[in-house]
């Protein structure tokens, strides 16, 4: 399958040929596929936020490419121009970025930047605020009316209704309640499903992308050290605990059990997958 993006031997220097110059990015080597739910973790100033801001042509290559499906973005400004309708980017507490008069105009902001016809507008405004758990009385109001996590919704809806092929959301939960948090990344997988979109989530939080998420990356002073499921990029814990992120509790705590002779398997990292491997070593199944 063709990737939907790819980097290609991506770098990024900030400050070139100052005395600040700092390297963010070196020879990075990136897929995304279609339909894919991938995971981003990485700690603060690891080179991830630069990366995702390169795959909607946000920030230029220092060295490298980067590819949405099979073009290099950059190669024309219309590429440039088309991959950032098609690949929408939330950025961390988005709700700071709400400037129009109503909850609607913000939405349609981008569908109208877009060209589309006024009806299409309408019908993604709509459909986007939906996805999002917005309620139809809200639309005609100021979104700075409006709850720190309704205001979020309204950020996200934003994006949504450009209906991209790839959605990145850089810490999409960050700062919200756990019934919050729910809220949301079900609103995300609503949004995945319905369309079959490309969903790149930026974390910190393991738990959640270890539930989440089909495949994981990991960043780290610029370059990828690990990628794969949760599962095989859990197992280097100690290595990613070294990188200052440790592993999901669930992971930490079956890890300790087999430290102390209990018979249980070594992929857990979810509340589920735990259940699952308690009643299997009650069963007398053994570990993994």
């Amino acid at each position: 399958m063709q990737p939907i993006l790819e980097t290609k031997k991506l770098s990024h220097v900030y400050s070139a040929g100052t005395p600040f110059e700092r390297g963010a990015l070196l020879d990075v080597d990136f897929t995304a596929y279609p339909g894919e739910y991938l995971g981003i973790i990485g700690h603060t100033g690891s080179g991830k936020s630069t990366l995702i801001q390169h795959l909607n042509g946000l920030l230029k290559p220092t060295g490298g490419q980067v590819f949405f499906q099979g073009e290099d973005i950059w190669a024309s400004p219309a590429a440039t121009r088309q991959t950032r309708f098609q690949v929408g980017l939330v950025f961390q507490y988005p709700e700071y970025q709400l400037f129009e008069e109503t909850v609607y105009k913000d939405i349609a902001f981008g569908p109208r930047n877009m060209g589309l016809e006024e009806g299409e507008i309408d019908r993604r405004v709509r459909q986007a605020a939906g996805f999002v758990g917005l309620r139809e009385e809200q639309l005609e109001k100021s979104p700075f009316e409006l709850s720190g996590g309704q205001k979020r919704r309204v950020a996200i809806a934003g994006v949504i209704a450009m209906e991209p092929k790839v959605l990145i959301l850089d810490e999409p939960t960050a700062g919200l309640d756990p019934v919050g948090v729910e809220s949301i990344l079900g609103n995300i997988r609503d949004y995945h499903q319905a369309h079959n979109a490309t969903i790149i989530l930026v974390s910190h939080s393991m738990e959640e992308v270890a539930r989440t998420v089909d495949r994981l990356v990991v960043v780290n002073d610029g370059v990828i050290p690990y990628q794969g499921t949760p599962s095989e990029v859990f197992r280097h814990g100690p290595e990613l605990e070294a990188m200052g992120l440790g592993v999901p509790q669930m992971t930490r705590v079956f890890n300790r059990l087999r430290a102390m002779g209990v018979d249980v398997g070594r992929s857990v990292y979810t509340i589920q997958q735990a259940k699952q491997a308690v009643l299997d070593a009650m069963a007398g199944k053994g570990a993994e």
